[in-house]
């Protein structure tokens, strides 16, 4: 192709913009988990389409410039030049350097290093529109990840907020406050201040190596202070502002505060009534994720002090993070066999009928059951999952129905079963087929007397618990064998939800494969790998006799143990061989070449079935051209009819 006559300072941006860099740089943004990783990938194409050796994106951090992301190595970046483009925002040229700020990243600067003054100059124009898409692609992958982040923090918070709301007395309650709020955010140390007003006082529980656990300290004194007279939060990093931490109470607790964060306690009312404090980050400062999230759990914390009456606030403020909790449930795919799945959820969710989910291991029963859940009236209660394959006959009714204390030997505190545990929400019965007969008889009376009894006791408690039920069992079969009570099938039996077998799903193979590797490659931190064509070929022609828990597996696998940048159709293969053995280790009963025509044939046929029989879909995704799939078949001695 011959070089377009680009104005003097485009040409650079011609040739990102003709090779397909700036598509590039914003289809990336979808791809990568977080910022860092987005940089890593897109930096190196912008440095040698520019012909510069060193490209980064920097920002100003405790007076310095902490590096983002950066290709190639200088032993120090061009300070004036970087502080005069952040504070003006215009891009600038200075002795070799160019620089301009990211329009979406506040003070980022994108900076880029020639080796001419006269090919930095030049590169301005083109620089600042690089820096502009750049900045996009940025804010993409920022927003992304902080969803994410969010909807995990939020689901942590919503179970945290349920089990507080089961506290009723406050000491206990500040305990629990803080072990959460220390695991939650990877701190050391936590402590709930409570203001004393008329005592112009803060009081500070859990107080570890203080006598009697309780901290009282001025209310000005210190961060907390600050917090509570403010109503602002406040971080304290390590290196910096040491001198605002009180380090009486330090002395008092006879402990080190390296760095802190600490948010203000409001009431319901939006009255100040004291701090949430976080002490010692394990790794690295706060940050601003923490802060937003702690402010939350906060808000949480207030709520779960207040009395019965304003629990209420609770109950209203655990439904909202139940809706955005519920975002994170749903089914991935795009077959026909999906949409019809969904359809029938959206349709039964919102009543109080039996359901019984049917299907193979692996398939998602019980993400099915969580959807129900979800999207039903009972959504603010609890969800509780029972496997009944895994509960002995001797702990059925313990674990079902609860016992009291000094039951049996072992019963050292009353303990509420799953039951009166799901009150009004939904229970749901994982393996029902695996219950036994006299487990099924004790289910039965349950469901039809919205009663239970805890064992060793005589007060019949309440339960208006909806029953999902699930088994990969025939129950029909099982009943006409005597082996499952015919009237609890029957109570059980409302509405049946059969889910498909992944192998019957099509190209949701690909979609659901991509989505874990996708989450494990997050995890492992590092890039995720790309599956090749071939890879996804033989996806799609293996049966998955696991379903979608095989699938599962095999990503996370992959996400792990995968040392390249794609994942093709061998290292696939040797994953899906039965037992792990390597395709060469399997039965050589038959001769190479017998063998290798019947996996063709059984290739071909598992493709067939994919499409529904549709011969042109089933040519295109092994590759071929209709006339030479019909060619190779009959090659094959296959019987183009069947």
């Amino acid at each position: 192709m011959a070089e377009r006559n680009w104005p003097l300072g485009e040409r650079d941006l011609g040739r990102l913009t003709e090779t397909g860099g700036l598509s590039s740089v914003l289809w990336e943004s979808h791809r990568a988990s977080d910022a860092a990783e987005y940089l890593e990938s897109v930096l190196p194409a912008v440095a040698e389409t520019f012909e510069a050796p060193f490209a980064a994106v920097v920002r100003p951090e405790s007076g310095g410039w902490t590096t983002l992301g950066q290709c190639g190595t200088l032993a120090a970046l061009p300070a004036d030049l970087l502080a005069e483009v952040a504070d003006s925002g215009q891009p600038k040229h200075h002795d070799h350097w160019s620089a301009a700020r990211l329009s979406q990243g506040g003070d980022d600067v994108l900076v880029l290093h020639y080796s001419s003054d006269e090919a930095a100059q030049n590169a301005i124009p083109s620089i600042d529109a690089l820096a502009a898409t750049l900045s996009v692609g940025l804010a993409t992958v920022r927003h992304r990840y902080a969803q994410q982040r969010r909807i995990h923090r939020l689901e942590t918070i919503l179970d945290i907020t349920h089990e507080w709301y089961q506290t009723h007395e406050t000491e206990p309650l500040l305990v629990e406050m803080a072990e959460a709020a220390t695991r939650l955010f990877e701190a050391d140390r936590a402590s709930i201040f409570l203001w004393d007003r008329p005592n112009k006082m803060l009081v500070g529980r859990p107080a570890l190596g203080v006598e009697g656990g309780e901290l009282r300290i001025p209310d000005d004194a210190g961060v907390v202070g600050q917090v509570v007279q403010t109503g602002e939060p406040r971080r304290v990093n390590r290196q910096e502002q040491q001198d605002e931490i009180n380090r009486d109470v330090d002395a008092q607790t006879k402990y080190e505060t390296q760095n802190l964060l600490c948010v203000p306690l409001r009431s319901p009312d939006g009255q100040l009534v004291g701090a949430f404090e976080l002490i010692n980050k394990l790794q690295g400062n706060f940050s601003d994720l923490d802060e937003a999230g702690l402010s939350e759990l906060a808000q949480h914390a207030a709520v779960a002090l207040e009395n019965t009456q304003e629990r209420e606030g609770l109950i209203e403020n655990r439904r909202q993070l139940t809706e955005q909790a519920a975002e994170g449930v749903n089914l991935i795919g795009e077959s026909a066999s999906i949409e019809a799945l969904r359809s029938t959820i959206r349709r039964v969710a919102n009543t109080d009928l039996a359901i019984l989910i049917l299907g193979e291991n692996g398939t998602g029963k019980e993400v099915v059951a969580q959807m129900i859940h979800y999207l039903s009236g009972r959504r603010d209660q609890a969800f509780i999952a029972v496997n009944c394959a895994a509960i002995a006959e001797t702990l059925l009714e313990s674990e079902l129905f609860g016992h009291e204390k000094g039951a049996f030997t072992d019963a050292h505190e009353t303990r509420a079963g799953k039951f009166e545990l799901a009150a009004d929400g939904t229970l749901f019965l994982d393996e029902i087929g695996d219950l036994s007969l006299g487990g099924q008889s004790k289910l039965l009376r349950v469901l039809e007397e919205k009663v239970v009894v805890r064992v060793g006791g005589s007060a019949t408690i309440h339960t208006d618990a909806r029953i999902v039920a699930a088994t990969n069992q025939d129950l029909g079969q099982m009943v006409r064998e005597k082996k499952f009570r015919e009237d609890l099938f029957y109570r059980l039996n409302v509405v049946v939800i059969d889910l498909p077998p992944l192998r019957e799903r099509g190209e949701d193979v690909l979609l659901l494969g991509e989505h874990f590797l996708a989450d494990f490659s997050r995890k492992a931190r590092r890039k995720m790998p790309r599956l090749t064509a071939s890879a996804k070929r033989l996806l799609l022609a293996h049966a998955w006799p696991g379903n979608v828990r095989e699938l599962r597996n095999l990503m996370e696998r992959l996400a792990y143990l995968s040392e390249s940048d794609k994942v093709d159709a061998d290292e696939v293969a040797l994953i899906l061989t039965p037992g792990g053995k390597a395709p060469a280790a399997i039965a050589v009963e038959e001769g190479l070449t017998e063998a290798t025509n019947q996996f063709q044939v059984d290739y071909i046929q598992a493709a067939i079935k994919q499409t529904g029989g549709n011969m042109s879909d089933t040519a295109e995704r092994l590759g071929l051209h209709r006339s030479n799939l019909y060619r190779k078949m009959k090659q094959l001695k296959m019987d183009e009819e069947s």
